[in-house]
Formats: structure tokens, C-alpha cells, sequence
């Protein structure tokens, strides 16, 4: 497994491009499991479901499964927050994970850039951006630039650049 990171401000267009980059890697041959961190509450479950009620019943795990997909759920009930080390750990092996957010882990990354939010860029402040996919490429300094739409061209440094699972779990474990 290898893994990269996809690293922007709110509405830079991250999930867009994830949603362009899993089918054009997919079409390439390979298999594509998703990591994605939210900073807000959210739920996956809801009032009326038989899942629901198991889950607010208090139960930790509530494992839903048909014959197309299976869910789990688990309630972290006060515990701490998942590391990114936990939830890969979790995964099926596959040939890339893309992790959307988790800007502070040091996994190589590709910065989301989108100009109309008047945001800075990240990558003069985090060595492991290796690339900037943007809708500006002309304002980007001494990396690889890439046009936000071109998921072809992205891809192609995803392949070269997505870092082995096994590098990234040593770093994250030295760093803790």
C-alpha cells in the first residue's frame, strides 16, 4: 500500500479532486481506499434506522452488512480521537490511500489550492508538499504545479510520489 495526502484550506475543491482522482487511478488498474478527516461532528447513521437505535442504545460497534456493503460504526464515547496511524491500520490493503486532510502528519502531500478563497498557500510552511494542484499555477515557487482540473496529470504524481504505508507508520510512530 502506498499512501499520499491531499492538503488545502476549506472549499480549495480537495474532495472534487479526489472524486476525479478515483476513477482515472481505478482506469489505471489500481485499487483506491479513502481516509478523510472531519473537524465537525457528523453522522453516517440516522433516526429511524435499526442502526441508529442499536447505537444510541449505547452500543461501542454497530456493524451493518448486505449483500453490496458493510458499514462500521464506533462510538468513541469520551475516548481520544483516532490517530491516522489507527485508521490506516483499519484499511484493506489496497495500491493507494488518499488521505484527505490531516495537514500536521508528516506524509507526503499534494496542496489543494483554489485562489478564490483568498487563502495563503501551505506549501512555503510544509516540506512534505511535493506538489500544488491549483487553478493558478503561475503563482506557485519551486514545485511541481498542477492544474486543478487535470486529474490525469495529478494521478501521475500520485503514482510517483505516494510513499510507502510502511514508511509513513515509522514516522508516525517515532513522532509520538
Amino acid at each position: 500500500m502506498r499512501v499520499i495526502g491531499l492538503a488545502g484550506w476549506s472549499g480549495a475543491g480537495k474532495t472534487t479532486l479526489i472524486s476525479r482522482l478515483i476513477p482515472e487511478l481505478s482506469r489505471r488498474g489500481f485499487s483506491v481506499s479513502t481516509i478523510k478527516h472531519a473537524h465537525h461532528r457528523f453522522d453516517v447513521d440516522h433516526p429511524g434506522k435499526d442502526s441508529y437505535v442499536h447505537r444510541i442504545s449505547g452500543a461501542r460497534e454497530v456493524l451493518v452488512a448486505s449483500g453490496e456493503r458493510f458499514a462500521l460504526m464506533h462510538e468513541l464515547r469520551g475516548a481520544p480521537e483516532p490517530d491516522l496511524k489507527h485508521l490506516l491500520g483499519l484499511l484493506s490493503p489496497v495500491d493507494f490511500v488518499l488521505v484527505e486532510g490531516y495537514k500536521p502528519e508528516p506524509l507526503v502531500k499534494i496542496e489543494v489550492h483554489r485562489a478564490e478563497n483568498g487563502k495563503a498557500f501551505i506549501y512555503p510552511d510544509d516540506p512534505t508538499i511535493i506538489g500544488v494542484a491549483t487553478d493558478i499555477p503561475s503563482d506557485v515557487a519551486g514545485l511541481p504545479t498542477y492544474n486543478l482540473a487535470d486529474a490525469a496529470k495529478i494521478a501521475d504524481c500520485v503514482e510517483k510520489h505516494a510513499m510507502p504505508i510502511q514508511g509513513l507508520l515509522l514516522s508516525l510512530s517515532n513522532e509520538r
